[in-house]
């Protein structure tokens, strides 16, 4: 599990390095808010420490966007700031937890465990999420707000393939091997087939500004969370 790190003083964001990968984790830190939106489209990482004091701007800004982009992940605000309306401001923003400087670095390695397993926990239960976007594999449903879709098994199981890396394309070949090689006589052309049929059954969540279903050339499909506009 990648844990991105967002966090000036360089002591703490080593000292956090070290420890969370002591842990088992892969870490990821930087330093200012333009290189966490960055690093969070590179890595699409399973959970974010963040800082509210940044150099070039807030951690609270940098929640928001995250957020916005589709980040379903938890988010763990670690501040200096200890007022309550600061801490309201950052749950606010769309974190699971603030965790006040100084701190022990045991309790928030407890509380990141917590939030990644709650997270476990939704999809081991049949829900996948992915943003807004939540897939109920017991029924076959797509749920965006009040927007809903059924699908077939096999577009199910196309979906929740692509909802498990949002934002990272899945080679056409990978999705033909993980849903189709199992079958005689199916071709790789039944890979861009099912695409089809899922683009259209999502078409309403994407109108409504939800993910979509992208062509990345060359390298596959991918589940976009930050593209509104009508599937390519």
């Amino acid at each position: 599990m990648n844990i991105l790190v967002v966090e000036d003083d360089s002591d703490i964001g080593a000292m956090l390095s070290r420890g969370l990968s002591a842990e088992g984790f892969d870490v990821t830190v930087v330093g200012r808010a333009d290189e966490a939106l960055e690093a969070a489209r590179q890595y699409n990482p399973c959970a974010v420490v963040l800082d509210i004091m940044l150099p070039d701007g807030s951690g609270i800004e940098v929640c928001r966007a995250l957020r916005e982009a589709g980040h379903s992940g938890p988010i763990l605000f670690l501040s200096a700031k200890d007022e309550v309306r600061d801490r309201a401001e950052g749950l606010g923003a769309g974190a699971d937890d603030y965790i006040v400087k100084p701190f022990e670095f045991a309790e928030l390695v407890a509380r990141l465990r917590a939030h990644l397993l709650h997270r476990l926990g939704d999809n081991h239960a049949g829900r996948i999420v992915a943003g807004r976007l939540v897939l109920d594999q017991s029924t076959r449903t797509v749920l965006f707000g009040e927007i809903h879709a059924r699908l077939t098994e096999r577009e199910a199981e196309l979906l929740a393939l692509l909802m498990a890396t949002p934002n990272r394309p899945v080679p056409r070949g990978e999705i033909f091997d993980r849903l189709w090689a199992n079958q005689g006589g199916a071709s790789l052309n039944v890979v861009d087939v099912y695409v089809g049929y899922l683009r259209t059954k999502l078409a309403p969540v994407s109108r409504a500004g939800g993910p979509q279903v992208s062509t990345v050339r060359g390298r596959g499909f991918m589940l976009d969370l930050s593209a509104p506009a009508a599937a390519q």
